[in-house]
């Protein structure tokens, strides 16, 4: 039996134990380490499976190049950095690894709930600075989370977890993905809310959990924002483009947002003139004490990267053995 190719196209440049322990008996697994889509070029065409992570995009001119594959897997939840539709035309299949961070990501987006609306991370930046008196009065008022309105855009995996995770503290959990399917929310005891702008009506604290699709762009925007009460709290964790990042500063300046907790950006890292850093660095403006930036890095744990390589990898060894594959999002 001849052996495969295996490339994993982007992020991991190591010695690829756990990819070469599940597919070192039919593959030879090669990291190209690309930092851009032309990296790929000439290096990816043969390939019999790509493992693709999120440094990159793989567009349709390079689906189109591929003569052999058999998988695209996103090594991840998101998905949009491949082109499913150009990937389906030519007969290949992309596949996701949804429940690789699950526990990671939502523990995140509750620890950035926490450190925002508790005024961990204010009290902390404006002391370590001499600014202002060593007293809890810097932050007040500040408001007990039982009872306070938790609002969800996307209830899959993540967004459940983080419901869970919301109910634990006493906090009112309500969600908006019209695609779930009913009697999910009674299961676990949380509320849907029919209209989104509602939930931004609703809630005290509103995270993303969504996918990026062309439905999703920008679901989080200035219009959107300002339907809330001032005071109000927005966290990030799922994929940077479905929040309007640059309307963020305004709505802190205007006391719309108390806190903001991004851990994503369209583009990571973001260019030095996008609005939201530019405010986050300048100890003059509100932005630097109530807006948290992170760099993608709610996913991360050592678990939790491992998991999403094993899972990459066994994904792509079911395809190359022509077994049933799962999670398939095109």
């Amino acid at each position: 039996m001849p052996r495969f190719r295996v490339v994993i196209a982007d992020f991991i440049a190591d010695e690829m134990r756990a990819e070469r322990d599940i597919l070192g008996d039919i593959a030879d697994v090669e990291a190209l380490n690309a930092f851009s889509e032309a990296d790929l070029h000439g290096r990816i065409e043969t390939a019999a499976a790509v493992m693709l992570y999120h440094n990159i995009a793989i567009t349709r001119a390079t689906v189109a190049r591929l003569d052999a594959c058999k998988l695209i897997v996103r090594c991840g939840v998101g998905y949009d950095n491949v082109d499913r539709v150009a990937a389906r035309e030519r007969g290949i299949p992309v596949a996701n690894v949804p429940d690789y961070g699950t526990e990671e990501v939502a523990d995140s987006a509750i620890g950035l709930t926490l450190a925002l609306t508790r005024g961990i991370n204010f009290l902390n930046g404006r002391l370590q600075r001499r600014a202002g008196d060593w007293s809890y009065m810097q932050v007040a008022p500040l408001v007990r989370l039982r009872g306070r309105v938790f609002g969800i855009i996307g209830l899959g995996s993540i967004g459940t977890a983080a419901a869970l995770r919301a109910k634990a503290l006493g906090m009112d959990v309500a969600f908006y993905d019209p695609p779930k399917a009913d009697g999910f929310d009674k299961a676990i005891g949380v509320r849907r809310v029919e209209a989104l702008d509602d939930l931004f009506r609703q809630s005290f604290v509103v995270s993303v959990h969504c996918p990026l699709t062309d439905e999703t762009r920008h679901i989080v925007d200035a219009r959107r924002i300002g339907l809330m009460a001032d005071g109000s709290y927005l966290v990030n964790t799922a994929r940077g483009a479905t929040v309007e990042a640059a309307a963020i500063p305004a709505a802190i300046r205007s006391g719309k947002l108390a806190g903001a907790g991004i851990d994503v950006l369209p583009f990571e890292p973001p260019p030095e003139d996008h609005p939201l850093l530019v405010a986050w660095r300048d100890p003059a403006d509100p932005c630097h004490d109530r807006v948290i930036l992170n760099p993608h890095a709610a996913f991360y744990s050592e678990e939790g990267l491992l998991d999403m390589r094993v899972k990459g990898a066994q994904a792509v060894r079911r395809a190359l053995l022509g077994e049933p594959l799962r999670n398939v999002v095109n």
